[in-house]
């Protein structure tokens, strides 16, 4: 096969397209900022906290609405060890928009944060917001490397182009224009981007369907034809590793700057709310074309299309069954359409974890860790430079080629055992304070080392009920992460606790008392009234620090 030409000029326009928008976008922040005098950093990082409710639910949805997102979907719903039944992504980005919208936009939005990670910072210090500040950054580095593997592998199937090279263009251009206009030029890309992938995933789907190598999906849903039924199964031994995944893929999604950053650039609290209620559907309403694709795929006689035999998933390349059903049992025009799509789903999740990262590192590393008086020009440079370098560190890790799949797990693996119980714990527990922090840090990591993890070669060394040996490996069957994020949780809040009642009773020496935990009591002076009464005045409640007052309630 030789290089797709036609496909090559629709992909240069495409990508000219989103350039150009973000181009125009950077050109509307730098107006903003001459004529409001706002701050550059704000505006950069949050668009001067007025993104609209329209422009907040494209780019909310376009953001999880990733090459991850579409490709591994795909994978999933192909895969005879999986199927429908494992492809969860669309259900959990909807739920995960529900419950940030009814429990944490509303507060993260009216007490103006900047970052996920402030409040983490404010009451916990540097140390403990640093640690969990670079968890982070690996996340949004994982996060880039699976959405760009999506795309060159998609490209280098329909194009024949290098795998490598489909990855460093679109990754130049994405970091391009995330260096130029900061949010506003990912939001606004977005919606090009979130449109161009709802038209073209919805206009592959008639032909894929009604193509002459595949049986009818109704009938191979449950029944045995050249694979596996394409609806899975789920069996008793599981079942945990089920609800496991789903709740890695739902709640571990809040655990990401990503999200935080939609509803900290809204115009509202009530906008930030509102745009999450509205993503929730349209998330799971373009889940919709890639799971039909996975379905046709796996009711597919592949000895019949050009691809032969075997199939994709006895050659290894489940992880390429998008591009290549496009390419098989689609026409040539509507395999680059395809591609299209493909391209702006890893456009719309890449730069939205490139400026994730920098906002992390410029806002609460650099900014309140490494240099406190740093100027806003200062400030701006150390974004442009950190969306490079993540945009670097995650596309020369696309060179593993590995499940996308995998590799979103790994990533809210992260979120879901590390952030997530950190984040709850510090909004809703007022009790939580550093040490309790660190204890659950500790644990949640400590368990979840031990349990292991198959997908990067990690030996299971704790074994929980129902840990099975496979293939001279052991497997671990019950809801580990969850195991992982409860346990963090409950060891954050207990050991807060006891800490804070071990200093309240004198049992341990207030000069240990790093973090402040202990309350202080106000003294209390007697004055002589005229009539000889007395009465009780505290002179310091005036100095009593707010933080400490807002823990004491």
């Amino acid at each position: 096969m030789g290089l797709n030409v036609p496909g090559l000029v629709v992909m240069v326009v495409f990508y000219l397209l989103v350039l150009g928008t973000g181009i125009w976008a950077s050109m509307k922040s730098k107006r903003l900022h001459d004529s409001s005098q706002a701050d550059q950093t704000e505006i950069t990082l949050l668009g001067n906290r007025g993104i609209s409710m329209v422009v907040g639910v494209f780019t909310m949805t376009a953001t999880f609405v990733g090459g991850g997102f579409i490709v591994g979907l795909t994978e999933a719903v192909y895969s005879p060890t999986m199927g429908l039944t494992w492809a969860v992504m669309p259900a959990t980005a909807a739920l995960s928009f529900i419950v940030g919208g009814l429990f944490f936009a509303k507060t993260m939005r009216e007490r103006r944060y900047v970052t996920m990670m402030d409040p983490l910072q404010i009451k916990y210090g540097n140390v403990i917001s640093g640690v969990l500040s670079v968890a982070l950054l690996i996340s949004d580095i994982l996060w880039v490397t699976g959405t760009l593997i999506g795309l060159g592998a998609a490209m280098s199937v329909i194009l024949d182009l290098s795998y490598s090279l489909c990855i460093w263009i679109s990754a130049a251009v994405a970091i391009i224009y995330t260096l130029l206009g900061g949010l506003y030029s990912v939001a606004y890309t977005d919606i090009i981007q979130l449109t161009l992938i709802f038209f073209s995933l919805w206009l592959c789907v008639p032909f894929i369907l009604m193509n002459p190598y595949s049986a009818d999906i109704t009938r191979t849903a449950l029944n045995f034809t050249y694979q596996a039924p394409w609806v899975g199964s789920l069996d008793k031994e599981s079942m945990w590793r089920w609800i496991d995944n789903f709740l890695i893929l739902s709640l571990g999604n809040l655990g990401y700057q990503d999200f935080h950053q939609r509803t900290l650039s809204a115009s509202s609290s009530a906008t930030a709310r509102i745009t999450c209620f509205i993503a929730a559907p349209l998330v799971f309403i373009l889940g919709v074309p890639s799971v039909l694709i996975g379905a046709v795929a796996a009711s597919t006689d592949w000895n019949m299309t050009m691809y032969g035999s075997p199939s994709p998933y006895e050659r290894g390349e489940a992880g390429l069954i998008l591009p290549i059903a496009l390419q098989n049992l689609t026409p040539p025009y509507i395999s680059i359409i395809g591609i299209g799509a493909i391209a702006a789903a890893v456009m719309s999740s890449t730069d939205s974890a490139l400026l994730s990262a920098s906002s992390i590192f410029a806002s609460n590393i650099y900014k309140n860790i490494l240099r406190t008086k740093a100027s806003d020009r200062e400030l701006q440079w150390v974004i442009r430079i950190t969306v490079v370098l993540t945009g670097l560190a995650g596309t020369s890790l696309t060179f593993l080629q590995n499940s996308v799949m995998v590799l979103w797990i790994l990533g809210s693996g992260i979120t879901y055992t590390i952030m997530f119980p950190q984040l709850v714990c510090v909004l809703f527990f007022n009790i939580c304070n550093g040490y309790g922090s660190i204890m659950g840090l500790l644990l949640g990591v400590f368990l979840r080392a031990l349990s292991g993890e198959p997908s990067i070669g990690l030996p299971a060394v704790l074994h929980f009920p129902g840990c099975v040996l496979e293939d001279g490996k052991y497997v671990q069957c019950a809801p580990v992460q969850t195991i992982c994020m409860l346990s963090s949780i409950f060891a954050t809040v207990l050991s807060s606790y006891l800490v804070s009642e071990l200093f309240n009773r004198g049992l341990l020496p207030e000069k240990w008392d790093i973090y402040k935990v202990k309350i202080q009591k106000p003294r209390q002076n007697l004055i002589l009234l005229s009539n000889d009464s007395k009465r009780v005045e505290n002179p310091d409640d005036q100095n009593v620090n707010e933080s400490m007052l807002k823990e004491m309630s």
